[in-house]
Formats: C-alpha cells, sequence, structure tokens
C-alpha cells in the first residue's frame, strides 16, 4: 500500500484500506488511535463494505464528535455541564451579548475536533473581538469547519476522562477513569490512573455519568455481519 506515498498518505486513503482488507477478505478492521478511528466516515465506509469496525458507529461519531450536540446529549440525560452558548453567529454583537450573559472570563472553543485547536481563554470583551476571527480560522483550518462556542471557564480545572466499551448486544461497562491534567498547549502530554484526587463518590459519580452518555448514543462497539 502507498509505494508511490508516505506512510501517513497511504494510512488515511479510506478507499486503499478497504481494497486491501477485501482482497485479504478480512472480518475486520481496527483503525489504531486518532485519524481513522475518530472518522465518521471511514466507520460508514467499512459498515457498506460489509467489514466490521472496531470502534463507535458511525452516527455515535457525529453526535459525539461535535462538542455542542455533545453537551445537548448530556443536559438530556441528566447530566451536569457548565454554562455554555449555542454555536456563535457571525454578528460580533450577538456573540458579545451571548458571552456577558454567561459572564467572563470564557473559553472559546471549536464545535467540531479536538487537540486543543482553536481554543482561547476569553477575559473581557475586546478579547472576544480579536480572538473570535482566530479561532474560526483555526477550526476551519484544522478541522473543515469553522463553527466555535463559548463556555464558562474554570480555571486550574482538572481534564478527567472515562473510558467506555460496548458491544453489539447492549452490554455497557466503564473502565473507569484517567487524569489528563497535564497539557501542553491544551493537548495532553501526561494521562494518570487512577486520578489520585478522586474520591470513591466523585469515582462513581463520573463513571454513572459516562455510562448514561454512552447509553444515549447506542454506544456499541460494532455489528457482526
Amino acid at each position: 500500500m502507498g509505494r508511490d506515498r508516505g506512510p501517513i498518505e497511504a494510512y488515511l486513503d479510506v478507499a486503499d484500506v478497504l481494497r486491501i482488507a477485501r482482497e485479504a477478505q478480512v472480518d475486520a478492521i481496527h483503525p489504531g488511535y486518532g485519524f481513522l478511528a475518530e472518522n465518521p466516515q471511514f466507520a460508514q465506509a467499512c459498515e457498506e463494505a460489509r467489514i466490521i469496525f472496531v470502534g463507535p458507529s458511525p452516527q455515535t461519531m457525529r453526535t459525539l464528535g461535535n462538542k455542542v450536540a455533545a453537551r445537548n446529549l448530556a443536559t438530556s440525560v441528566g447530566v451536569a455541564v457548565m454554562p455554555a452558548t449555542p454555536p456563535l453567529p457571525t454578528d460580533l454583537a450577538a456573540c458579545a451579548q451571548l458571552a456577558r450573559d454567561i459572564g467572563y472570563p470564557l473559553m472559546l472553543k471549536a464545535s467540531w475536533g479536538g487537540g486543543g485547536r482553536g481554543m482561547r481563554v476569553v477575559e473581557s470583551e475586546s478579547a472576544l473581538r480579536e480572538l473570535l476571527p482566530l479561532s474560526r480560522r483555526e477550526a476551519r483550518a484544522a478541522f473543515g469547519n469553522d463553527e466555535v462556542y463559548l463556555e464558562k471557564l474554570v480555571r486550574r480545572a482538572r481534564h478527567v476522562e472515562v473510558q467506555i466499551l460496548g458491544d453489539s448486544h447492549g452490554a455497557l461497562v466503564h473502565v473507569y477513569e484517567r487524569d489528563c491534567t497535564v497539557q501542553r498547549r491544551n493537548q495532553k502530554v501526561v494521562e494518570r490512573a487512577p486520578a489520585v484526587f478522586l474520591d470513591a463518590a466523585g469515582r462513581e459519580e463520573l463513571c454513572a455519568a459516562a455510562l448514561a452518555i454512552g447509553r444515549a448514543v447506542a454506544y456499541v462497539k460494532r455489528r457482526h455481519r
């Protein structure tokens, strides 16, 4: 694969990956981490090719891949979230009013994608006017979509993730949490498990919230052919 291309270009070529999978008569594809693992189009292509994609369904990735949609889903099942705006409009005055409704300081975030791209701390209305175009451009360049929103900033916050696993029979479990607070430029550098600052009650509440969101989005591994 990819004799005339570098390994990254070859790995990201969905048509080529599926061609090789069909030639090898594989039953399933595990996409590794990042790139194709977070690409709903690739998961959809595997499904259409009747090859098991070892990962979430395309619809799950589309829902949880958008931070605004994911927040709305969490709220719908009773999971607490920080105050935030809907996707920001193009009118700066309307954006400023939405910011005032929540109150500064705020975090400006890209709705799509991760890795800290498009994120900016916003301390004031003048900063919002300056930083909003920068975040939009960065989001468009990184994710092909310039949609951004504002979320209340928590200073010195902990970044904790809960891992979940689901199967095609409806079973869903968590595998506890990992503390991803050590970051550089909003990208994780160190992941530590367990999160030593969590007590038993906090851990139980956090893991229960993750399972509630997983059930709401019908999180499964992949259905067999």
